[in-house]
């Protein structure tokens, strides 16, 4: 499955890349809003070669692990990292309403995967744009 998602977020690219690679900032916006994503449980060695690795918390104790490697980290325009089987790339560009993100994913995954990633990319702007979180 491939796929890609635009959005344009109310943040500098710094930012928007700090978002990506920072546990404490990515655990306020990643995953579905049925999850919390502990920071303690956020691992990400955003290097060529550093491996990331997320925990989702469900209600009644369920838990899931995401993970993969970073095959490139490039501040604060580009990470390209495995979820799974699947290649993620994001490539991040000033604009004057602040950072265009363009969000490419290439290989296994079924339509929850991609759903699941565009609540997390409607959360990541609501966390850069000072919205509450829910």
């Amino acid at each position: 499955m491939q796929y890609s998602i635009e959005r344009t977020l109310a943040a500098s690219p710094d930012q928007v890349y700090t978002a990506w690679t920072t546990p404490g900032c990515f655990a306020r916006w990643f995953g579905p809003r049925i999850f919390t994503t502990p920071a303690d449980r956020v691992l990400l060695d955003a290097r060529p070669g550093g491996a990331w690795e997320v925990t989702l918390v469900g209600e009644h104790g369920f838990e899931t692990t995401l993970g993969g490697v970073y095959h490139e980290a490039r501040a604060p325009a580009r990470l390209v990292f495995t979820s799974g089987d699947a290649v993620v790339t994001v490539t991040l560009a000033g604009d004057e309403a602040g950072t265009a993100l363009r969000f490419q994913h290439r290989g296994d995954g079924q339509e929850h995967v991609r759903a699941a990633w565009l609540e997390s990319l409607d959360r990541l702007g609501e966390h850069l744009s000072g919205a509450p979180r829910t």
